[in-house]
């Protein structure tokens, strides 16, 4: 088979084109010839070796993907060949809390990924997918889609009449402004394109922020929320837009903090968590049981998720290239079967 590795170094220009042995699943396992995979943030840091620079090398990369089963393990009962499955993203975190050891478990670093034509999953780690997707649409699911339904449906009880601010347009941003939306709630997002915030009221978005056009962009989630703020909010910036999050948050209101666009370190007035008693959690994906209620949301509802751009097999290095400019509007996605 043919798969992208990161091979003696970090770097996007290290990502070689290279052939593989076809993988033999083990007792427990499946193999699947994977359809699509999408890229998430964390891809682009784990290829640049900014996520964990003591990964072992090589590695194949991207933690999401989609794709038919072709062959499975002795013992394997739940699936069977010929299901369209994706991988769950943390293989051993089943349901609940995560396990104290659920970070040697990922897919796409430290266990190899989906940027292959097959890839070897456990069975516990793999679930059917909505038939109502295309490849594409599936393969966005089991990072972006997850932690966004974690942080709004999961963790955070969005409901209706509640005001989720979302941070930019990325995937994970645009798929929480879908379940907000699904939800019942009012939503807010911001953007530094004009064109980018145009899409979003497209998909409904109540308002709108040129945080460019508007660097005080936390004084006008107060304006918009008569000065109580918001119920929640996705935070994926990072260091310099957490200080704004705590100004823009309600008093009793919930920070999720996703992102690090922007950075780890950041200052932070501990007094204004405490005194307005603001809830900051901060959400690693989800479980495969979270991965299973979002599914059920996204067939009852019949939604589609938002596909920036598809790149063939051949032309991946592109697409990571796209997600390191930051000029998508969704998830950028490689077509692969």
């Amino acid at each position: 088979m043919r798969a992208y590795e990161i091979q003696q170094r970090f770097g996007l220009d290290a990502l070689r084109l290279v052939e593989r042995p076809d993988p033999v699943p083990g007792a427990g396992q499946i193999v699947i010839r994977v359809l699509a995979a999408s890229l998430n943030y964390r891809d682009l840091l784990m290829i640049k070796g900014l996520y964990n620079p003591k990964q072992p090398l090589p590695l194949i990369p991207l933690s999401d993907g989609v794709g038919i089963v072709e062959s499975i393990g002795a013992g394997v009962t739940r699936i069977k060949v010929g299901d369209r499955v994706a991988g769950v993203f943390a293989q051993s975190w089943l349901a609940g809390d995560p396990p104290a050891d659920v970070r040697m478990h990922t897919l796409g670093g430290p266990i190899d990924g989906m940027l292959a034509e097959k890839a070897v999953l456990h069975e516990l780690g793999a679930i059917p997918v909505p038939n109502h997707l295309s490849d594409e649409e599936a393969a966005t699911l089991p990072c972006a889609g997850v932690t966004a339904w974690c942080a709004l449906q999961e963790l955070g009880n969005v409901g209706p009449g509640d005001t989720v601010l979302l941070q930019g347009t990325g995937g994970v941003s645009i798929f929480g402004l879908q379940f907000a939306k699904l939800a019942g709630a009012r939503t807010i997002i911001t953007s530094s394109s004009d064109e980018k915030l145009e899409r979003c009221r497209q998909l409904g978005v109540d308002e709108t922020i040129n945080y460019r056009q508007m660097p005080a962009w936390d004084e006008r989630v107060r304006e918009l929320t008569n000065g109580r703020g918001a119920d929640h909010i996705v935070e994926v910036g990072g260091a310099d837009t957490f200080g704004k999050s705590l100004r823009a948050v309600r008093i009793g209101g919930r920070i999720s903090v996703i992102g690090i666009l922007s950075g780890v370190q950041a200052p932070t007035d501990l007094t204004a968590i405490l005194m307005r008693r603001v809830a900051v959690q901060g959400i690693f994906v989800g479980s495969r049981a979270t991965f299973e209620s979002m599914n059920r949301a996204i067939e009852a509802t019949n939604l589609k998720p938002v596909v920036n751009r598809a790149f063939p097999f051949e032309r991946a290095i592109d697409g990571i290239s796209e997600m390191a400019n930051a000029s998508h509007f969704g998830k950028i996605v490689i077509r692969i079967g």
